[in-house]
């Protein structure tokens, strides 16, 4: 029988739901909230089993409205990408079940495995973090779902792909900060006018950054880090590795500092991937998302301040934007 005192959380008809999919015998114990996350609720399950241990389960669930109308979408490419990243060697939960239009719970939801690991957001060790982020995103970026997995998804399809990606910023939306480099906001905002580069589609992430990377940093040897998994697949995408590569670029500088930012890319070579070419091409992708982070600098810096980063402050992670932003267009080429 479910415990419904530590369970209380989770909404009864999801509640009913996820019980569906446990396997005989099993019963939830225990509902935790994690925190960290913009667009959705996120639950720790720990579900009780037949021998008398234990196992964990993620429940994500949209309650918000504005991304209630968005949550079909997402929870389609992450179920797409959580069942195409089984066999591969990028680590991410297996899909469990999934509820896109709620038909059986209260709102969108969608239920998977718990993987062990935590999320690193200090500034600490991050020199032993950063080529490992690198690495983890090549081996992404160089992910060719196979037909057999594809049939899994999408009947009928020899390949399955995620639909391709979407830069809803426009230069009329960004907002510059309160004592920004005017001049290099302005030249920035003219890169994107511009129709955006010609690029070789890859399987991205999409919102790839510290915060959706879990490690294993052992207490005494903090050099010894590695990557346990990757989360957070709702927003997978097909399109340029640059912009995987940007966002994470824009995070590294708003957490630890723009030489962060400016740092990674040159990491993700390093790790063999490949960005485009030309410098232009470069900077339109960099700036792209850089200004994105413009429109929603306090979302942004909440969830860091919640994890411990108190001193991110939304003036602080808006100033260090303005020094990214006007590096950027400082930089040579």
């Amino acid at each position: 029988m479910t415990n419904h005192e530590e369970a209380a959380p989770v909404r009864p008809l999801t509640l009913a739901w996820v019980s569906r999919h446990l396997e005989v015998g099993e019963r939830i114990v225990r509902s935790e909230a994690l925190h960290g996350g913009i667009t959705a609720e996120m639950r720790r399950l720990t579900v009780g089993t037949r021998d008398g241990g234990t196992r964990e389960l993620v429940l994500r669930t949209f309650v918000d409205p504005f991304f209630v109308e968005r949550a079909e979408d997402s929870l389609d490419r992450e179920a797409g990408a959580l069942t195409v990243l089984t066999g591969t060697g990028v680590r991410a939960p297996e899909l469990v079940a999934v509820d896109p239009t709620a038909a059986h719970c209260e709102y969108p939801s969608l239920l998977m495995t718990h993987l062990a690991g935590r999320t690193v957001l200090d500034d600490e060790g991050l020199e032993t973090r950063v080529p490992l982020l690198a690495r983890q995103l090549v081996a992404i970026h160089a992910l060719r779902p196979s037909p057999r997995l594809s049939a899994s998804i999408e009947q009928g399809s020899p390949r399955w792909r995620p639909r391709e990606y979407v830069a809803l910023t426009t230069a009329d939306t960004v907002v510059t900060p309160k004592g920004a480099d005017a001049a290099a906001w302005a030249a920035a905002v003219d890169v994107i006018r511009r129709p955006a580069p010609p690029y070789e589609g890859r399987f991205l992430h999409r919102d790839f950054h510290p915060g959706n990377v879990l490690f294993d940093v052992p207490p005494r040897r903090p050099a010894d880090a590695r990557i346990t998994g990757v989360v957070d697949w709702a927003a997978t995408s097909w399109g340029p590795a640059d912009l995987d590569v940007a966002h994470c670029s824009t995070n590294l500088a708003l957490l630890h500092g723009p030489a962060w930012g400016l740092r990674f890319a040159e990491a993700y070579e390093e790790a063999g991937g490949v960005l485009a070419a030309d410098a232009s091409e470069r900077l339109y992708w960099q700036v792209r998302d850089g200004l994105a982070f413009s429109e929603e600098v306090r979302s942004v810096a909440q969830p860091w301040r919640e994890a411990g980063r108190t001193e991110l402050t939304t003036r602080v992670v808006e100033e260090r934007l303005d020094t990214y932003v006007t590096a950027l267009m400082d930089a040579p080429g």
